[in-house]
């Protein structure tokens, strides 16, 4: 089955208010900033969205947040070099903000793709991020029961995919990317370039096609730390 299509428009067809999104990036690393402002275009509401962070400057996840469109953010560091979309925002009451540490985010999306309901960590155990969880003792040691995560729709960055979705990531740019692929029911990738069927060694894939529901090319793609240290915001 060939996953591919023309445009970034078409890519993020089908995304609802109210959806839940995971988008891939660790900071600038992976972010999909293509997809993420073919989102925005569409001006939707009341999303969810997961992610290491709450953007960075006026574009890519902070632009979705200028635009009103986010009502919950589910990730580790809210705080970024340049944190004023989501700080604003907060502060204003108009964000919620679920925290997770970043060890414990990564397993619940992992969980969420593998199917796994509920985990024990110790990460949080004694703080305020464990009031009202379940907790348990192993070991004479306590741990704190975390529920797995999954999206209606997960926008990732990758560095090659073939027409049937299998894909290959550049060095850190793979960070939350893969277990995100696996965690949302439509997972939506762009590329720098698609390659033909069987050019990717089967050896080398990261993430394999059946994760994988639509591909656009993207062959230069924009980077986020630069974009933000330009002071470019997204229009």
């Amino acid at each position: 089955m060939n996953k591919t299509v023309g445009t970034l428009a078409e890519a993020v067809e089908g995304i609802r208010d109210g959806a839940t999104v995971m988008i891939g990036g660790f900071g600038g690393s992976g972010a999909p900033i293509e997809l993420i402002h073919a989102l925005i275009d569409r001006r939707l509401k009341g999303l969810t969205v997961i992610n290491n962070n709450a953007g960075n400057g006026r574009i890519g996840i902070a632009a979705m947040i200028d635009a009103g469109m986010i009502a919950k953010m589910i990730c580790s560091f809210p705080r970024s070099s340049d944190p004023r979309a989501f700080t604003e925002q907060y502060l204003a009451g108009n964000i919620e903000l679920e925290l997770v540490p970043q060890g414990t985010l990564a397993e619940r999306i992992r969980a969420g793709g593998a199917g796994i309901p509920a985990f024990y960590t110790p990460t949080g155990y004694g703080t305020e991020l464990a009031i009202g969880k379940p907790m348990a003792e192993f070991e004479s040691r306590h741990y704190v029961q975390e529920r797995w995560l999954k999206a209606d729709f997960g926008l990732v960055k990758a560095l090659h995919g073939d027409p049937q979705g299998n894909l290959i990531y550049n060095k850190a740019a793979r960070n939350f990317n893969p277990l995100m692929c696996m965690a949302a029911a439509t997972t939506i990738v762009q590329v720098s370039r698609v390659v033909q069927a069987g050019a990717i060694d089967p050896e080398h894939v990261v993430t394999p096609g059946i994760f994988v529901d639509r591909l656009v090319e993207v062959p230069e793609p924009q980077q986020e730390e630069e974009l933000v240290r330009a002071g470019a915001v997204y229009p």
